[in-house]
């Protein structure tokens, strides 16, 4: 009962982080440049996303583009648009297996198959953690390294946006998502080799091997030696 209780929780701790994925993916928020210029009347913001850069001046609503092109991208922005839809995909095929393997579900009735089923679907959703953090991190370095940089123009520095947060966070779920769906297979497996151990010695105590009896010889005649 325990154990299908720790898969319902790594079930949910999963599907956050898949969301938060999703979301951090979508979202433009990836670097936020917030500067006041001469004027002080003029106020700017601008937000770089995977996919597009918004811009919001003063109370206009905000305004986005799509980025004309892959290649004009900086190396940073193209291996994160890769690594986050691998994770969307390693995460959401994860869970997808995770149902499978259930105890509660009773898709695969083998118990040894649902172990291997979790076993799996923990190591992709880890991936798919390892995947996130690698774009985020690579992300936050660079924007803290320019923004000390003294080369760096005002207008060019970058801050840490909200999109970077959530992945940071998603990734986390996923990593514990992952490890309680390898913690439940773990404990599946002890409590089947407990219950094959308790099996084998309740056979042995009831039908216990008979002790051998000792024949007595007969002499056919009749005499004692």
């Amino acid at each position: 009962m325990a154990n299908s209780g720790l898969e319902i929780v790594g079930l949910i701790l999963t599907l956050i982080g898949l969301i938060g994925t999703a979301a951090s993916t979508g979202m433009p928020m990836w670097r936020v440049t917030a500067f006041i210029g001469e004027n002080i009347i003029v106020f700017e913001t601008r937000f770089e996303g995977l996919w597009m850069n918004c811009y919001r001046q003063a109370d206009i609503r905000m305004q986005c583009k799509v980025y004309d092109s892959l290649l004009a991208l900086p190396p940073d922005l193209q291996a994160a648009r890769g690594l986050m839809c691998c994770a969307l995909a390693l995460g959401g095929l994860g869970l997808l297996i995770a149902l499978l393997g259930l105890q509660c579900t009773s898709c695969i009735n083998n118990d040894r198959a649902k172990r291997m089923v979790l076993i799996i679907a923990g190591i992709m959703i880890i991936m798919a953690c390892i995947c996130i953090l690698i774009p985020v991190s690579w992300t936050g370095h660079v924007i803290i390294r320019d923004f000390y940089n003294p080369l760096v123009i005002d207008a060019q520095r970058r801050e840490l946006g909200e999109a970077l947060y959530i992945g940071w966070v998603s990734s986390a779920f996923f990593f514990v998502g992952g490890c309680m769906f390898l913690c439940c297979s773990l404990l599946s497996e002890d409590k089947g080799s407990e219950r094959y151990v308790y099996t084998r010695n309740s056979n042995y105590i009831t039908y216990p091997p008979q002790p051998l009896q000792p024949q007595r010889l007969s002499n056919p005649y009749g005499c004692l030696f």
